[in-house]
Protein backbone atom coordinates (compact mmCIF):
# COMPACT_ATOMS: atom_id res chain seq x y z
CA UNK A 1 0.00 0.00 0.00
CA UNK A 2 1.84 3.24 -1.23
CA UNK A 3 1.81 6.70 1.23
CA UNK A 4 -1.12 8.06 -0.22
CA UNK A 5 -3.43 5.24 0.28
CA UNK A 6 -2.50 5.04 4.28
CA UNK A 7 -3.19 8.77 4.55
CA UNK A 8 -6.83 8.29 2.88
CA UNK A 9 -7.48 5.50 5.23
CA UNK A 10 -6.28 7.45 8.30
CA UNK A 11 -8.73 10.32 7.44
CA UNK A 12 -11.68 8.26 6.94
CA UNK A 13 -11.30 6.47 10.07
CA UNK A 14 -10.55 9.28 11.97
CA UNK A 15 -13.74 11.02 10.33
CA UNK A 16 -16.33 8.10 11.34
CA UNK A 17 -14.77 7.77 14.77
CA UNK A 18 -15.73 11.71 15.39
CA UNK A 19 -19.11 11.62 13.70
CA UNK A 20 -22.20 12.01 16.46
CA UNK A 21 -23.90 8.71 17.27
CA UNK A 22 -27.12 10.55 15.99
CA UNK A 23 -26.32 10.15 12.26
CA UNK A 24 -26.51 6.01 12.64
CA UNK A 25 -29.30 3.82 13.17
CA UNK A 26 -30.46 2.61 16.00
CA UNK A 27 -30.24 -0.62 16.91
CA UNK A 28 -33.07 -3.00 15.81
CA UNK A 29 -33.73 -4.31 19.41
CA UNK A 30 -34.94 -0.29 20.35
CA UNK A 31 -38.75 -0.09 20.76
CA UNK A 32 -41.25 2.74 19.68
CA UNK A 33 -44.05 2.98 21.38
CA UNK A 34 -46.93 3.95 19.72
CA UNK A 35 -49.21 6.75 21.45
CA UNK A 36 -53.08 6.92 20.36
CA UNK A 37 -56.23 8.36 21.82
CA UNK A 38 -57.15 6.83 25.53
CA UNK A 39 -55.05 4.25 25.57
CA UNK A 40 -51.90 6.53 25.55
CA UNK A 41 -49.55 5.02 29.35
CA UNK A 42 -49.56 7.81 31.78
CA UNK A 43 -45.74 8.40 30.98
CA UNK A 44 -46.41 8.92 27.15
CA UNK A 45 -46.62 12.49 25.37
CA UNK A 46 -49.62 12.72 23.86
CA UNK A 47 -50.43 15.21 20.75
CA UNK A 48 -52.13 18.10 21.29
CA UNK A 49 -55.49 17.12 19.34
CA UNK A 50 -55.36 13.65 21.66
CA UNK A 51 -55.24 16.34 24.46
CA UNK A 52 -57.96 17.94 23.07
CA UNK A 53 -60.00 15.64 22.49
CA UNK A 54 -59.66 13.96 26.14
CA UNK A 55 -60.20 17.56 27.89
CA UNK A 56 -63.45 17.55 25.84
CA UNK A 57 -64.41 14.58 26.83
CA UNK A 58 -64.46 15.01 30.83
CA UNK A 59 -65.22 19.00 30.45
CA UNK A 60 -69.06 19.70 31.38
CA UNK A 61 -70.90 22.84 31.55
CA UNK A 62 -72.03 23.54 34.81
CA UNK A 63 -76.02 25.31 34.74
CA UNK A 64 -76.09 27.15 38.07
CA UNK A 65 -79.00 29.22 38.06
CA UNK A 66 -79.32 31.53 34.90
CA UNK A 67 -75.48 31.59 35.17
CA UNK A 68 -73.01 29.07 35.01
CA UNK A 69 -69.81 27.50 34.77
CA UNK A 70 -67.51 23.98 33.94
CA UNK A 71 -66.72 20.91 35.66
CA UNK A 72 -64.94 17.66 35.53
CA UNK A 73 -66.47 14.62 35.32
CA UNK A 74 -63.79 12.67 38.41
CA UNK A 75 -66.16 9.99 39.61
CA UNK A 76 -68.41 7.18 38.11
CA UNK A 77 -70.24 4.94 40.25
CA UNK A 78 -72.66 2.50 37.98
CA UNK A 79 -75.46 5.14 36.68
CA UNK A 80 -73.78 7.80 38.97
CA UNK A 81 -71.18 10.59 38.05
CA UNK A 82 -69.44 12.83 39.93
CA UNK A 83 -68.22 16.14 38.72
CA UNK A 84 -65.43 19.00 40.62
CA UNK A 85 -66.13 22.47 40.00
CA UNK A 86 -65.68 25.66 41.65
CA UNK A 87 -67.98 26.64 44.66
CA UNK A 88 -68.14 30.17 43.48
CA UNK A 89 -69.55 28.62 40.29
CA UNK A 90 -72.41 26.98 41.94
CA UNK A 91 -73.44 30.44 44.32
CA UNK A 92 -75.72 31.90 41.30
CA UNK A 93 -77.85 28.99 41.68
CA UNK A 94 -78.41 28.46 45.40
CA UNK A 95 -81.84 27.83 45.93
CA UNK A 96 -82.71 26.76 41.97
CA UNK A 97 -81.08 24.41 41.47
CA UNK A 98 -78.57 22.76 39.27
CA UNK A 99 -77.77 21.05 35.84
CA UNK A 100 -75.23 19.19 34.17
CA UNK A 101 -74.29 20.01 30.06
CA UNK A 102 -72.17 16.66 29.06
CA UNK A 103 -70.10 16.40 25.85
CA UNK A 104 -73.15 14.98 23.85
CA UNK A 105 -75.50 17.75 24.28
CA UNK A 106 -77.48 15.89 27.27
CA UNK A 107 -78.38 17.81 29.97
CA UNK A 108 -78.98 16.05 33.27
CA UNK A 109 -80.35 17.24 36.37
CA UNK A 110 -77.88 17.56 39.81
CA UNK A 111 -77.37 17.64 43.42
CA UNK A 112 -74.57 18.99 45.56
CA UNK A 113 -72.43 16.42 47.24
CA UNK A 114 -72.54 17.74 50.97
CA UNK A 115 -70.85 15.04 52.59
CA UNK A 116 -67.32 16.64 51.94
CA UNK A 117 -66.01 19.94 52.99
CA UNK A 118 -63.41 21.69 51.20
CA UNK A 119 -62.18 23.59 54.33
CA UNK A 120 -62.95 27.05 52.33
CA UNK A 121 -60.97 26.22 48.60
CA UNK A 122 -63.11 27.16 46.20
CA UNK A 123 -63.89 23.58 45.32
CA UNK A 124 -67.61 21.52 45.12
CA UNK A 125 -69.22 18.57 43.92
CA UNK A 126 -71.63 17.66 41.98
CA UNK A 127 -73.47 14.43 41.26
CA UNK A 128 -75.73 13.52 37.95
CA UNK A 129 -77.47 9.77 37.15
CA UNK A 130 -77.29 9.04 33.86
CA UNK A 131 -78.80 5.48 32.62
CA UNK A 132 -78.55 5.98 28.46
CA UNK A 133 -75.04 7.40 28.10
CA UNK A 134 -71.61 6.03 29.52
CA UNK A 135 -69.28 9.38 29.96
CA UNK A 136 -64.87 9.31 30.16
CA UNK A 137 -63.79 9.95 33.76
CA UNK A 138 -60.31 12.24 33.79
CA UNK A 139 -57.45 10.33 34.90
CA UNK A 140 -56.05 12.31 37.57
CA UNK A 141 -52.20 13.51 37.39
CA UNK A 142 -50.42 15.30 40.09
CA UNK A 143 -49.02 18.63 40.75
CA UNK A 144 -46.08 18.52 42.72
CA UNK A 145 -44.10 17.69 39.77
CA UNK A 146 -45.08 20.69 37.94
CA UNK A 147 -42.53 23.26 36.78
CA UNK A 148 -42.55 26.84 35.20
CA UNK A 149 -42.13 26.11 32.03
CA UNK A 150 -43.74 23.29 31.00
CA UNK A 151 -46.67 23.28 28.96
CA UNK A 152 -50.35 22.76 30.20
CA UNK A 153 -53.82 23.26 28.35
CA UNK A 154 -56.89 24.72 29.90
CA UNK A 155 -60.69 23.75 28.95
CA UNK A 156 -64.09 25.02 29.63
CA UNK A 157 -67.15 26.97 28.46
CA UNK A 158 -66.90 30.63 28.28
CA UNK A 159 -70.44 32.54 28.81
CA UNK A 160 -71.47 33.96 25.87
CA UNK A 161 -69.21 37.10 24.41
CA UNK A 162 -68.82 38.10 20.91
CA UNK A 163 -65.48 36.35 20.65
CA UNK A 164 -66.35 32.97 22.24
CA UNK A 165 -70.25 32.55 21.84
CA UNK A 166 -70.69 29.73 24.65
CA UNK A 167 -68.78 27.17 23.03
CA UNK A 168 -66.31 24.90 24.64
CA UNK A 169 -63.04 26.11 24.07
CA UNK A 170 -59.40 24.56 24.80
CA UNK A 171 -56.13 27.16 24.73
CA UNK A 172 -52.51 26.32 25.43
CA UNK A 173 -50.06 27.98 27.30
CA UNK A 174 -47.53 27.01 30.32
CA UNK A 175 -46.74 27.26 33.60
CA UNK A 176 -45.42 30.61 34.33
CA UNK A 177 -45.45 30.41 38.82
CA UNK A 178 -45.90 27.71 41.00
CA UNK A 179 -46.53 29.10 44.61
CA UNK A 180 -45.11 27.25 47.57
CA UNK A 181 -48.51 28.03 49.38
CA UNK A 182 -51.62 28.23 47.96
CA UNK A 183 -53.54 32.45 48.23
CA UNK A 184 -56.94 32.40 48.89
CA UNK A 185 -59.09 29.93 48.39
CA UNK A 186 -56.43 27.76 47.07
CA UNK A 187 -55.33 29.20 44.47
CA UNK A 188 -51.37 28.17 43.65
CA UNK A 189 -51.06 27.45 40.01
CA UNK A 190 -49.64 30.73 37.73
CA UNK A 191 -50.15 30.01 33.80
CA UNK A 192 -50.48 32.00 30.65
CA UNK A 193 -53.06 30.04 29.32
CA UNK A 194 -56.23 32.50 28.08
CA UNK A 195 -58.55 31.47 30.52
CA UNK A 196 -62.42 33.44 30.40
CA UNK A 197 -65.34 33.78 32.63
CA UNK A 198 -67.09 30.81 32.87
CA UNK A 199 -64.34 28.37 32.15
CA UNK A 200 -64.05 28.18 36.02
CA UNK A 201 -64.08 24.18 37.36
CA UNK A 202 -63.18 23.37 34.02
CA UNK A 203 -59.27 21.26 34.18
CA UNK A 204 -55.78 22.07 33.64
CA UNK A 205 -54.24 18.99 31.59
CA UNK A 206 -50.35 17.92 30.94
CA UNK A 207 -49.20 17.07 27.52
CA UNK A 208 -50.49 13.33 29.27
CA UNK A 209 -53.98 14.07 28.93
CA UNK A 210 -54.07 14.20 33.00
CA UNK A 211 -55.43 16.52 34.69
CA UNK A 212 -53.17 18.35 37.56
CA UNK A 213 -55.76 21.60 38.25
CA UNK A 214 -58.67 22.94 38.17
CA UNK A 215 -59.31 26.70 36.46
CA UNK A 216 -61.32 29.36 38.67
CA UNK A 217 -59.43 33.18 38.42
CA UNK A 218 -58.71 35.17 34.98
CA UNK A 219 -56.00 37.71 34.94
CA UNK A 220 -56.26 40.86 36.37
CA UNK A 221 -59.33 40.83 38.57
CA UNK A 222 -61.82 43.58 38.04
CA UNK A 223 -61.71 44.29 41.49
CA UNK A 224 -60.65 43.17 44.87
CA UNK A 225 -57.10 41.90 45.62
CA UNK A 226 -57.09 37.71 45.85
CA UNK A 227 -53.40 37.23 46.16
CA UNK A 228 -53.13 37.07 50.04
CA UNK A 229 -51.82 34.10 51.22
CA UNK A 230 -53.58 31.79 53.50
CA UNK A 231 -51.30 32.25 56.21
CA UNK A 232 -52.23 36.46 55.81
CA UNK A 233 -49.02 37.21 54.25
CA UNK A 234 -48.27 38.42 50.61
CA UNK A 235 -46.65 37.72 47.97
CA UNK A 236 -43.25 40.13 47.05
CA UNK A 237 -43.68 42.14 43.89
CA UNK A 238 -42.36 40.19 41.41
CA UNK A 239 -44.66 37.65 42.01
CA UNK A 240 -47.39 39.11 42.37
CA UNK A 241 -46.97 41.16 39.22
CA UNK A 242 -46.28 37.21 37.68
CA UNK A 243 -49.91 36.04 39.57
CA UNK A 244 -51.94 39.31 37.84
CA UNK A 245 -50.98 38.80 34.53
CA UNK A 246 -51.91 34.31 34.63
CA UNK A 247 -54.82 32.58 35.08
CA UNK A 248 -55.00 30.73 38.72
CA UNK A 249 -55.74 26.91 39.01
CA UNK A 250 -56.28 24.98 42.05
CA UNK A 251 -53.42 21.94 42.44
CA UNK A 252 -54.93 19.09 41.73
CA UNK A 253 -53.34 17.41 44.57
CA UNK A 254 -55.25 20.34 46.92
CA UNK A 255 -58.45 18.54 45.49
CA UNK A 256 -57.31 14.93 46.33
CA UNK A 257 -56.17 15.97 49.86
CA UNK A 258 -59.27 17.49 50.96
CA UNK A 259 -61.44 14.64 49.11
CA UNK A 260 -59.28 11.62 50.16
CA UNK A 261 -62.03 9.63 52.00
CA UNK A 262 -64.56 10.16 49.15
CA UNK A 263 -62.77 9.65 46.19
CA UNK A 264 -60.50 6.98 44.62
CA UNK A 265 -59.05 5.95 41.23
CA UNK A 266 -61.02 2.78 42.02
CA UNK A 267 -64.44 4.49 42.44
CA UNK A 268 -64.79 4.67 46.20
CA UNK A 269 -66.08 8.03 46.58
CA UNK A 270 -70.24 7.77 47.34
CA UNK A 271 -73.12 8.36 45.83
CA UNK A 272 -75.73 11.60 46.86
CA UNK A 273 -79.02 11.50 46.24
CA UNK A 274 -79.78 12.43 42.67
CA UNK A 275 -82.61 12.69 40.20
CA UNK A 276 -83.13 8.39 38.14
CA UNK A 277 -82.91 10.15 34.78
CA UNK A 278 -81.80 13.34 32.60
CA UNK A 279 -84.38 15.99 32.02
CA UNK A 280 -83.54 16.57 28.80
CA UNK A 281 -82.53 14.80 25.69
CA UNK A 282 -80.81 15.87 22.23
CA UNK A 283 -82.44 14.80 19.37
CA UNK A 284 -82.61 10.86 18.22
CA UNK A 285 -79.53 10.92 15.56
CA UNK A 286 -77.27 12.01 18.36
CA UNK A 287 -75.44 9.47 19.97
CA UNK A 288 -72.70 9.45 23.01
CA UNK A 289 -69.68 9.86 21.68
CA UNK A 290 -65.99 9.07 23.76
CA UNK A 291 -63.02 9.98 21.55
CA UNK A 292 -65.29 12.78 19.99
CA UNK A 293 -63.31 12.43 16.32
CA UNK A 294 -63.72 15.32 13.79
CA UNK A 295 -66.03 13.22 11.59
CA UNK A 296 -68.86 12.78 14.19
CA UNK A 297 -69.09 15.98 16.13
CA UNK A 298 -72.62 16.28 17.95
CA UNK A 299 -74.75 18.85 15.52
CA UNK A 300 -74.50 22.51 16.70
CA UNK A 301 -76.13 25.37 16.53
CA UNK A 302 -75.52 28.55 15.94
CA UNK A 303 -73.44 29.86 18.76
CA UNK A 304 -71.55 26.37 18.44
CA UNK A 305 -73.18 24.22 21.42
CA UNK A 306 -74.48 20.87 20.78
CA UNK A 307 -78.29 21.17 20.37
CA UNK A 308 -80.73 20.23 22.86
CA UNK A 309 -83.83 21.16 23.70
CA UNK A 310 -85.19 24.58 25.00
CA UNK A 311 -81.51 24.80 26.91
CA UNK A 312 -81.49 28.28 29.36
CA UNK A 313 -79.11 31.00 27.96
CA UNK A 314 -76.41 31.97 29.92
CA UNK A 315 -76.04 35.99 30.48
CA UNK A 316 -73.11 37.21 31.74
CA UNK A 317 -72.97 36.45 35.28
CA UNK A 318 -71.34 40.10 35.99
CA UNK A 319 -67.88 41.02 37.12
CA UNK A 320 -67.28 38.59 39.58
CA UNK A 321 -62.94 38.46 39.14
CA UNK A 322 -63.06 34.66 39.73
CA UNK A 323 -65.30 33.90 36.56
Amino acid sequence: MNLRSQIVLICVGSFLITLPTQLFPLSSSAQIRPVSGFTAQPSGQLLTEQVRQIAQSITVKVLSGRSGGSGIVIQKQGPIYTVVTNQHVLTAGQGSGYQIQTHDGRTYSAEVVRTVSFEGNDLALLQFRSTGADYPVASLGTSSSLQAGDEVFAAGFPVESEQYGSAWTFTTGTVSLIADRPIARGYQIAYTNLVEKGMSGGPILNRQGQVIGINGMHAYPLWGDPYIFTDGSRPNTAMRDIMMRSSMGIAIDTFVQLAAGFYNNSGGMPAASVPPSPIRLVSPEEQPRHSLPESAQPQVDSSGLPRVEETPGLPNPGSDPLW
